[in-house]
């Protein structure tokens, strides 16, 4: 029996554009597996769709949220959430995974662990995008943060997965960075990457609730000292650490005001402007090198090559420096002619 050849809805992006603008959660989704797509066939579509909603998002503030494990980042983003939708904000949880194109998956964990938001009408979770290059994550990332802007959510949580890589990428992409710790602030540091401390515009001492509570206030001031003498990542903010309880709900109130001092400040002074086009500058950058590695390794005269080159250099034949170039020249010449 013969099977049927799959046929391949055409994609309107008019249609998925006139959804978006108008806050339609279904078509927001659809839109997003659009840009998250790695085949070429969706490639204009989602360009096009991007363009046409790029003018009508609305303003918001991205916030980047990391943190040691076992901080409680689930937790403390399911309060903070729906604390923010109480107040009238419409909230999109995103979530990044640099590693998540090694077990090809999506982590769809912390949204059943989100059970207030993720039944929110305010909000909006989605997960990692599966599979793909650091590069590609980020991109996919990016793209699905300007189209929930364009659907009306004005305040991005973006959640890293994990310690590691994806603090870095996350921070190139937000307005404001929060890290979450606990208690035992020498211990926990052991855990994090060199530098890391130097990145967040915010510490939170996280679980400050019970028999905890005195703990966490002593965290929060060996922090505080900390974080005195390492230079702040934002230019003319001083970096604070607060204790909170996601799951008492306390100290919730105490991070949105500093956050919204964080806003204020920066806007005037023009840092919260400057940021936004150095990190288009920077994701443009980016793009490019992605496409270019894309496209070199899909080069039929850089495949034909290759496996050929990786013999020599196992078997120590020939320089590394020498057989990149001339890899790399074949592959601008079949480009020119």
């Amino acid at each position: 029996m013969m099977k049927r050849k799959r046929v391949h809805r055409p994609i309107d992006p008019n249609h998925l554009a006139e959804g978006i603008l108008k806050g339609d959660r279904s078509i927001l989704a659809q839109s997003i597996t659009l840009v998250e797509s790695n085949a070429e066939r969706h490639f204009e579509a989602a360009q096009s769709l991007l363009e046409k909603v790029l003018s009508k998002r609305t303003g918001s503030i991205r916030i980047g949220i990391t943190g040691v494990p076992g901080a409680g980042k689930s937790t403390f983003i399911d309060t903070f959430g729906t604390y923010l939708c109480k107040k009238g904000h419409k909230v999109a949880v995103l979530a990044v995974d640099p590693t998540s194109h090694v077990s090809k998956g999506s982590i769809l964990g912390d949204k059943t662990r989100m059970e207030r938001l993720s039944i929110n009408p305010d909000a909006f979770i989605r997960p990692s995008p599966s599979s793909g290059t650091l590069g590609g994550v980020s991109r996919k990332t990016r793209e699905t943060m300007l189209l929930c802007e364009a659907a009306g959510f004005d305040i991005i949580l973006i959640e890293t997965m994990g310690v590691g890589q994806g603090e870095y990428l996350v921070r190139g992409m937000v307005d404001f960075f929060l890290l979450l710790v606990l208690t035992g602030a020498g211990d926990e540091l052991q855990t994090m990457k060199k530098g890391i401390m130097e990145l967040p515009d915010l510490v939170v001492v996280n679980k400050a609730d019970g028999g905890n509570l005195q703990l966490a206030k002593k965290a929060v001031q060996e922090y505080s000292t900390m974080l005195h003498f390492l230079k702040p990542y934002t230019e003319g903010w001083t970096t604070d650490a607060l204790p909170a309880s996601a799951l008492k709900e306390t100290g919730i109130r105490e991070i949105w005001e500093k956050i919204e001092a964080f806003q204020k400040a920066t806007k005037e002074s023009g840092l919260f402007a400057n940021r936004r086009r150095g990190q288009q500058k920077d994701w443009l950058h980016e793009s490019i090198k992605d496409e270019l590695l894309h496209a070199f390794y899909k080069n039929p005269s850089v495949m034909e090559r290759l496996s050929a080159a990786e013999q020599n250099i196992a078997e120590e034949k020939a320089a590394v420096s020498s057989l990149v170039k001339e890899l790399v020249d074949d592959f601008l010449k079949s480009r020119l002619f």
